[in-house]
């Protein structure tokens, strides 16, 4: 039997050892296991599709990330699957079919982390998101949602009547209902999603690293340096090509191996608060305005508890222009009072108290890296299309994007990469499951309670129990008032490639982003638990619980300032 080519180098690289999911073991594969046929810049969630894109086609594949995987924009979302209606009413049906197309793979691939969310517009008799005589042309704009890919997951829209709206969001102004539409799309984890993917990439021979930064470039792009932040050794890679996949720090690595160039990027900033629940008390998300804007916003619930209720909604997303320092951009008082304003403008006085900056228990902001287009479009306006292009030395370098679309840019960037290499082969992930895929159950799971881990483990959350087998005191609360257990954080430690505090509580575990200042009256606690498993000694662990301290102090000084932009 002859065996093609293709084939060939496919069982070749199934036969590789496939490297554990461990930093050192990593690091040594990446020293000592010669040339790559690919070097993936950049752990976002488009970076970690790229490395699982083309190992999964049979190259010798290797991913850096010079901080932590998903610590940019790829775990400061909505942590939405969506299609986005608002781009069908923006008139590109293409995009919208592309993302409901990628959210049903996604739902069928990840189904422990995908999952279903309603979504609630309410037509209201002032200040509505939509007008009365708009309402029609969106009913018939949700039909063409449905049918352009809300009929994958079997769910379609409907109308409510006010009574119906109202019992969804009971804080709201009844008075002022006078109908809505209810539509369907998805939620996710985006922090675990990224890790799954990279895990998953992991698993089908790809090496991949956190904290490793790329800082130069040899006489030509295939060499490339790397410096171990956590010990500053460096390695150089060699590798026959080389994915620029770094989201908004894009152009910062061109500047290594370009030099001077124009900016492709104009970051877009998107800011998040939590909140209390029972200030809002929606059991769906919800569409809300914003005053004075021409603006929406979501009202997401967070933290299913078993009795149906939530413990944190968050609101969100705004999307403004942004000039300021890539790394860790913060959500200022503006930001704050911008969200607050427009979720207080949507609650009833006399049921719910109006919210407060001091009723916010965490923020989170992240830049969107799109594609540069006239300084005169608002950046709520520009395209969420990616772009894949190549460098005059050979640096594929894909941008733009969004979250729900990663696997079909990780499929266009690896066929770019396949071309260069002369080599044939199509994507294969448009039907493999994720590591630690498994469905749920109908109804879903509690944060809380009996099978509360499938939700972030999937099939692996045997594991994560097993833990707690051999020590119980691994059950009890990380953070209290908050459903993560101890064995995650030292599961994420052992297993998920987390090297910091900081990767474990605002990462592995969402801790952070629901309750800042909780979390922080347990860093130590949580440091000196992981201090065995991660070789931490006494001055590490106090380095680790300043180090967020550090961050806490930021983001509170971030909130409590306005955002002064030039111009």
């Amino acid at each position: 039997m002859v065996i093609a080519a293709s084939d060939a180098n496919r069982l070749r690289h199934l036969m590789h050892d496939v490297t554990p999911f461990e930093r050192d073991a990593m690091l040594t594969s990446l020293r000592n296991g010669g040339e790559v046929d690919v070097l993936v810049v950049g752990g976002g969630i488009t970076g970690c599709g790229v490395a699982l894109d083309a190992a999964t086609r049979g190259l010798r594949t290797a991913l850096v990330e010079r901080d932590d995987f998903a610590a940019g924009t790829s775990s400061k979302s909505s942590k939405l699957v969506h299609g986005g209606l608002r781009y069908l009413q923006q008139g590109d049906i293409r995009l919208v079919y592309e993302a409901l197309r990628e959210r049903f793979r996604l739902r069928r691939n990840a189904p422990h982390l995908v999952q279903i969310l309603p979504f609630m517009i309410p037509i209201l008799t002032k200040d509505s998101v939509v007008s009365r005589k708009v309402a029609r042309a969106l009913g018939m704009a949700m039909w063409m949602y449905d049918l352009t890919g809300g009929f994958r997951i079997g769910k379609f829209h409907k109308r409510l009547s006010a009574d119906e709206a109202f019992a969804h969001m009971p804080t709201t102004r009844r008075d002022r209902l006078r109908s809505a539409y209810l539509y369907f799309d998805a939620t996710a984890d985006d922090a675990r999603l990224t890790l799954a993917l990279a895990q998953t990439a992991a698993a089908n021979g790809a090496t991949v690293v956190n904290d490793c930064e790329v800082i130069g470039f040899g006489e030509d792009a295939g060499h490339v340096r790397v410096r171990d932040r956590l010990t500053g050794d460096e390695i150089v890679v060699r590798a026959r090509v080389v994915v620029n996949a770094a989201g908004v720090w894009t152009d910062e690595i061109r500047s290594l191996h370009e030099g001077a160039h124009p900016g492709t990027l104009r970051p877009a900033k998107g800011v998040h608060v939590t909140v209390p629940w029972d200030r809002v008390r929606n059991d769906i998300a919800v569409v809300i305005p914003v005053p004075g804007d021409k603006r929406t916003l979501f009202v997401v619930p967070w933290g299913r508890l078993a009795d149906g209720t939530f413990r944190h909604s968050y609101v969100g997303t705004t999307d403004t222009d942004y000039t300021g320092p890539l790394d860790d951009p913060q959500c200022t008082a503006e930001d704050v009072d911008y969200v607050l304003r427009a979720l207080n403008a949507a609650l009833d006085r006399a049921i719910t108290e109006p919210l407060t900056p001091g009723d916010v228990t965490a923020s989170w902001a992240g830049l969107r890296p799109l594609v540069a287009a006239a300084e005169s479009e608002r950046t709520a306006d520009l395209s969420r299309r990616h772009v894949v292009t190549t460098s005059a030395d050979g640096v594929v370098r894909v941008t733009g994007g969004k979250l729900t679309t990663y696997r079909e840019m990780a499929d266009d960037t690896v066929d770019v990469v396949m071309k260069r290499l002369g080599r044939k082969g199509r994507s294969r992930t448009k039907s493999m499951r994720l590591v630690g895929a498994t469905k749920l159950p109908a109804e879903g799971v509690a944060d809380e309670g009996p099978g509360h881990l499938l939700g972030r483990y999937g099939a692996r959350a045997n594991d994560v129990e097993r833990l707690v087998d051999d020590d119980p005191s691994l059950g009890g609360p990380l953070v209290d008032g908050l459903p993560y257990l101890r064995a995650e954080a030292v599961y994420a430690v052992r297993h998920e490639m987390a090297t910091s505090l900081v990767d474990v509580v605002t990462r592995r575990t969402r801790a952070h982003l629901v309750d800042r200042e909780a979390t922080r009256r347990a860093a130590r606690d949580i440091a000196e638990l992981l201090a065995p498993v991660a070789g931490w000694d006494e001055s590490a662990v106090t380095r680790q619980v300043d180090a967020y301290e550090a961050l806490c102090e930021q983001e509170e000084r971030a909130n409590r300032t306005a955002e002064v932009l030039p111009g």
